[in-house]
């Protein structure tokens, strides 16, 4: 997953509390392993080198769904960003424009169409990256691994991206905090959840330097956006951080889950 993952279980019996946890990161290194994009052996990279065209219906179910979520934010939440993902690794400004000028064209979800079991790119350049949606499905998966197993209290966080599950072994309920964006050390605020995912996204978290210059590692063809972090409650770990990347870059995309964005002077707005 390329970034710290965790779980917090509670269980009376040890042994099934290692079980559960043996399997939840079975599951979770079996997903890195699939899809991970800078892997040159995963399944995701034989794709995107057009050495594997023939799909799972695991990987069918993911795109078809990363397609729908392509066109109810409008085509903000987009895959094929991984086109351009290369080029920030330039030595310059120069050569980080040219690439982007001769790449910008084959971004979108357009250039590539699922016939069948099939998967068909219209051009040689298109890739896809599914690191914002499959660290998420596997918070959702390992949610589900726990439920299976009567798991009754516990506390997800791969990389930010969190679910609660139940409550305290006291009884009252885990309180996860939203980090300032402009001194991530501190909370700008802290919130009860219970039985929910939470996701946060911020210009802050990671960024790239090419010569002088920052890019917020939030990459998009086109960024329309006043604010400088947006939190999303829902039931669906996915759909919380699908929806809190996608509003960094249009905070005016529409979604009826909960909505927290904090703007340039540290002002918290509510939605939902």
């Amino acid at each position: 997953m390329n970034t710290r993952c965790e779980i917090h279980l509670v269980s009376e019996n040890k042994i099934k509390a290692d079980t559960v946890a043996s399997e939840v990161l079975k599951e979770v290194k079996r997903l890195e392993k699939k899809y991970n994009y800078y892997n040159l052996t995963s399944y995701l990279s034989q794709i995107n080198n057009r050495n594997e065209n023939v799909l799972d219906i695991e990987t069918k179910d993911i795109l078809k769904n990363c397609l729908n979520y392509y066109d109810i934010t409008n085509k903000v939440f987009d895959v094929t960003i991984a086109t351009i993902k290369d080029i920030f690794k330039s030595d310059t400004l120069k050569e980080f424009y040219s690439k982007k000028e001769f790449l910008t064209p084959f971004v979108g979800c357009e250039n590539f169409k699922i016939q069948r079991t099939k998967i068909v790119f219209s051009n040689p350049h298109t890739k896809i990256d599914l690191g914002g949606y499959v660290k998420e499905y596997a918070v959702d998966r390992s949610v589900n691994i726990l439920k299976k197993h009567k798991i009754k209290s516990a506390f997800i966080n791969y990389g930010g991206d969190m679910y609660i599950l139940g409550l305290k072994p006291d009884g009252s309920k885990y309180k996860i905090g939203i980090k300032n964006p402009k001194f991530p050390k501190n909370n700008i605020i802290s919130l009860e959840l219970y039985n929910q995912a939470i996701a946060t996204s911020g210009g802050y978290e990671r960024s790239y330097m090419i010569e002088d210059k920052i890019f917020s590692h939030i990459i998009a063809s086109d960024v329309q956006n006043e604010y400088l972090s947006a939190t999303v409650i829902s039931n669906s770990s996915l759909t919380s951080g699908i929806y809190s990347t996608s509003l960094m870059i249009n905070s005016d995309i529409k979604t009826k889950e909960k909505i927290i964005l904090v703007d340039k002077n540290l002002e918290l707005s509510y939605r939902n």
